[in-house]
């Protein structure tokens, strides 16, 4: 397109940022006026064809949603709803707006789900389809930028171009680069990336230079770093302080306007959109059934790791992720099995997790796994992930206390607690071999967030392969007509309920045991009858008691007085059973629990 026409789009785009902010009264319009050339010339520049745009600047909504005007994809009056309640165009990108790839605004997010799309495409789906990430300079400073960064370079992501806009001011004050362009360049092209500075982030003929580059480059993911100016185009908002995240008044609406000049708003220009991501067509294989001989000594993180090898037939759209613990989390199993659909993600946990968002929003089942403890670090990503009503399973292993001798810096206390809070998610805890496989199956057929924890400590498999394991469910283990209390359990806390149960028989006290597999959702019919048939409800976990299992039974069964045994002093080195019994956790406490429980 001449740039006499891209021109008059810039404008048109300008008007449209401006109106809509001042029409909502509050909005991002000088991050968004300082990249209008740099999209406007993307998109309608002739350079995009059928690729992703990720706007990693997701405050910059305004300028998202006025290109979508400029082609004609929504209308004026459509844009005048921007941040209304109801609308699709609201404060951030969200997939309520048809074109969003991903939801932004969590700064720092956008490069790593790009990371994931250029991946799909270079690796799996095997297309020239190119992902564009804008990306803005304040996020510079979030250290999941540059864990993408890293990654892209190592996978040689040539199909990754990200656009850095450098306009100097962040939020509250100036950037820590400010306007050092040539720092950027040096930092990113050190971490082999090819780098291209675009020193008017104004000017359209250095800019079409700029993807001209680009689109020739090879070998290497691509960083455009462009000088611009936040608040560009109107005299007494360019590179001042003060206006990040303020809409002008009506009074300095019609001052800007006038300013603009003329703006043609019957001038269209048009988008070249990437396809609708299709479900994938393929003939159900059958699968081998799970094989473990009851007794048999083997944890669920191995399990884990079985599992996903049986399954691959079944759901060949499945990829395997893992940050450099894939030896621990037994995902190396899957990796030697199925090298072409597992990636090395390495100790990266916050990439990882946005990484498998990309891969989730083109079709993708990302299976990812890490210790569980691990999994903190990036619970942005996946509280973003909810919003994006992303299809990712989590494997968190190592979980608990249970794992002894590392020490507690490696023991997830923290991570069902953080998985039962995102919207939609299921969250499972596994107690033997079989129950892990068949969960891992479930957790596949299910789409949205599913996180499975996983256990370092071997255990008995204590069920067949027969049983089923159906989400929302649970399994009474042992129970009778004489069951006093009901023990609630999960993981390695279930087989110190089962011994507990054998001690207690000893004494001719008979508890119900029940494997909680299904922390979210719950089985409440199950825990209700039990409540009605027995006296009291403990509830044992290898988790802090804020979050865990005893809360999510605890506020299910209301007006029921539940127990909860969990993790409640801070933990230390030592043997797994001796960590156990620290904690009031192990088969002794629970004895003692019940005793009390009785003599009520």
């Amino acid at each position: 397109m001449e740039t006499k026409i891209l021109k008059k789009l810039a404008k048109l785009v300008r008007y449209y940022i401006l109106t809509s902010t001042t029409k909502a009264g509050s909005g991002h319009p000088t991050s968004s006026l300082s990249a209008v050339e740099l999209t406007v010339t993307l998109l309608f520049g002739g350079f995009f064809d059928k690729d992703r745009l990720i706007f990693s600047k997701g405050h910059a909504s305004p300028l998202f949603y006025a290109l979508y005007a400029a082609a004609g994809l929504i209308s004026e009056e459509e844009l005048m709803t921007l941040r209304r309640f109801g609308s699709p165009l609201e404060g951030h990108p969200s997939m309520e707006f048809p074109y969003t790839e991903v939801p932004t605004g969590s700064l720092g997010q956008g490069l790593s789900a790009g990371v994931g799309m250029a991946l799909n495409n270079k690796y799996l789906d095997k297309v020239n389809y190119k992902t564009y990430v804008l990306l803005g300079d304040s996020e510079m400073a979030e250290g999941s930028v540059w864990e993408a960064i890293q990654i892209a370079s190592f996978y040689k992501l040539d199909n990754l171009v990200g656009i850095l806009d450098v306009n100097r001011l962040g939020q509250s004050r100036q950037t820590m680069l400010g306007y050092d362009v040539v720092t950027f360049q040096k930092r990113i092209a050190s971490f082999g990336w090819e780098t291209i500075v675009v020193k008017n982030g104004h000017n359209l003929n250095e800019i079409i230079r700029a993807y001209q580059k680009a689109a020739k480059l090879k070998g290497k993911p691509i960083m455009i770093i462009a000088k611009t100016v936040k608040g560009k185009g109107v005299s007494f908002l360019e590179n001042k302080e003060g206006w990040h995240g303020k809409a002008l008044s009506p009074e300095d609406l019609e001052k800007a306007l006038l300013e603009l000049g003329r703006v043609d708003k019957n001038l269209r220009g048009k988008i070249s959109l990437p396809a609708k991501i299709q479900s994938s067509k393929y003939k159900v294989k059958s699968i081998k059934q799970t094989n473990y001989a009851k007794g048999e000594m083997i944890a669920t993180r191995k399990a884990y790791g079985n599992a996903l090898v049986r399954i691959f037939p079944r759901h060949p759209n499945m990829v395997v992720m893992d940050g450099e613990t894939s030896n621990s989390t037994y995902s190396e199993i899957f990796a030697k099995a199925y090298p072409k659909n597992y990636f090395e993600m390495f100790i990266a946990e916050q990439n990882m997790v946005g990484a498998a968002l990309g891969l989730s929003i083109l079709g993708k089942i990302p299976f990812i796994s890490t210790f569980a403890a691990f999994f903190t670090r990036a619970f942005d990503q996946a509280r973003m992930a909810q919003y994006a009503r992303a299809n990712i399973k989590f494997c968190g292993s190592h979980a608990g206390v249970s794992i002894g001798e590392d020490g507690p810096s490696q023991m997830g206390l923290e991570d069902l607690a953080m998985f039962r809070t995102l919207a939609g998610s299921v969250v499972l805890y596994p107690s033997d071999a079989v129950s892990a496989e068949k969960l891992v199956e479930e957790a596949a057929k299910y789409y949205g967030l599913v996180y499975l924890r996983t256990t370092r400590k071997e255990a008995p498999v204590i069920y067949s392969a027969q049983e089923n394991f159906p989400i929302g469910g649970c399994k009474i283990v042992k129970q009778s007509g004489k069951d006093a209390v009901t023990i609630v359990a999960a993981g390695v806390t279930l087989h110190e309920a089962l011994e507990a149960y054998e001690i207690l028989k000893k004494s001719n006290i008979f508890v119900r045991v029940i494997d909680l597999y299904s922390i979210k959702p719950l089985d409440l019919a199950t825990l209700k009858k039990a409540a009605k048939e027995t006296k009291f409800i403990i509830t044992v976990e290898d988790h802090h008691p804020e979050g865990g299992l005893g809360e999510a039974v605890a506020a299910a069964l209301t007006g029921v007085p539940v127990t909860s045994l969990a993790v409640r002093k801070i933990p230390t080195s030592g043997k797994p059973q001796e960590l156990l019994d620290y904690e009031d956790i192990s088969r002794d406490a629970i004895v003692r629990k019940v005793h009390e429980s009785i003599l009520r």
